[in-house]
């Protein structure tokens, strides 16, 4: 019995040793050089990505911060560009430029948007010889604000009837082709019968108007497309153009023709420049010979139908008397729409209809 039970204690004891014992992992001792190293790297692997989604964060943080202040910046630059242009009514050469890049509009005619560069363009081009002969507005005169209004208003106005030309154009099937256009602006280069070379012209264009080639080209687009449109819907003025021309040229009197139709006659009187600023008769005239009369041709402005006969000229004046059948249909058409309220403005210019003319008559004194 007491061996029994002192064997069971040694048993117990024994028992309790080897839970004392480290442990060891036969498994992990027979591991290969390969297999410890496949577990090392994926403890650094584990370890790694807890820096891995951080990581991942800042960058989309970076990205929608990046994205919020481009939008911010945009619709700030949208909200300034608004601002200067339909309420302070800047006519700056940097918002100009922006105009022609974005064309956003200054008026609604008929439908049809009005380019906001178009009144930029007539506006500059009208006020630049004025300044340069009476100085600038901005400095010594009372009335500044006043010219210059009116001839914002002298401008937008034109923009305006541009625009209702060119919708009836496309409606009418008229195309104001490049060819027309370089034909227009080289009757223009030799107006007065001075054969300017290109770069002279442009540089006449520039000193003068303030316009470079390609925004005298869209003038002369405007003006054609005005002219051809007027001339097509005017039937009234074909017929007293065609009239007139066979009266005279049949020996008729200028005068009396014109009594007779109920249109315009005029002379000069006696010799006047060449280049004088007439719609084109003086530039007709001196390629006529004295008693010489023209065909019907459109003058310049694109308003009217002109037949002129030559009296005399030197080398560099002549002298003529010339018939004006103006074009009424386009500027009724034009006056109905106007009294329809079918034009909107978005910007405001100070002064009446009146008050803008007479403003124009005194800065062109």
């Amino acid at each position: 019995m007491k061996d029994s039970k002192e064997t069971k204690n040694m048993n117990k004891n024994k028992k309790s040793l080897k839970e004392k014992l480290p442990k060891f992992n036969k498994s992990k001792e027979r591991m290969t050089e390969k297999e410890k190293f496949e577990e090392r790297r994926e403890e650094i692997l584990a370890h790694g990505r807890k820096f891995k989604y951080p990581m991942q964060f800042a960058k989309h943080r970076l990205v929608f911060i990046t994205i919020a202040i481009a939008i911010i910046a945009v619709i700030a630059a949208g909200a300034f560009g608004w601002f200067a242009l339909y309420k302070s009514r800047s006519t700056s050469d940097v918002l100009y430029r922006l105009t022609m890049v974005l064309p956003v509009p200054v008026a609604k005619i008929d439908g049809e948007n009005v380019r906001y560069s178009d009144y930029l363009m007539i506006y500059k081009s009208s006020i630049t010889p004025v300044i340069q002969q009476n100085g600038d507005f901005s400095t010594g005169k009372d009335d500044a604000d006043d010219i210059e209004n009116a001839y914002k208003r002298f401008a937008l106005d034109a923009a305006e009837d541009y625009t209702y030309a060119i919708k009836l154009a496309r409606q009418l099937g008229i195309d104001i082709t490049e060819e027309m256009i370089d034909k227009s602006f080289d009757e223009h280069r030799k107006v007065g019968g001075t054969d300017r070379s290109r770069e002279n012209f442009l540089k006449v264009l520039k000193d003068n108007f303030d316009l470079t080639e390609s925004e005298y080209r869209r003038m002369l687009y405007l003006s054609l497309a005005k002219s051809e449109v007027a001339r097509k819907i005017d039937t009234e003025a074909n017929k007293k153009a065609e009239e007139a021309y066979k009266k005279v040229v049949s020996g008729g009197d200028f005068r009396k023709v014109a009594e007779e139709l109920n249109i315009e006659y005029e002379e000069t009187g006696g010799l006047i420049d060449v280049m004088n600023v007439d719609g084109g008769r003086s530039n007709v005239a001196y390629e006529l010979k004295p008693g010489q009369i023209s065909e019907v041709f459109t003058s310049l402005g694109g308003d009217a139908y002109y037949i002129v006969k030559l009296v005399e000229k030197t080398d560099s004046r002549v002298n003529y008397v010339s018939l004006k059948i103006p074009f009424t249909e386009f500027n009724n058409r034009l006056a109905n729409v106007r009294e329809e309220n079918r034009v909107e403005e978005y910007i405001e210019i100070p002064g009446t209809e009146s008050e803008n003319e007479e403003m124009l008559k005194e800065a062109n004194r």
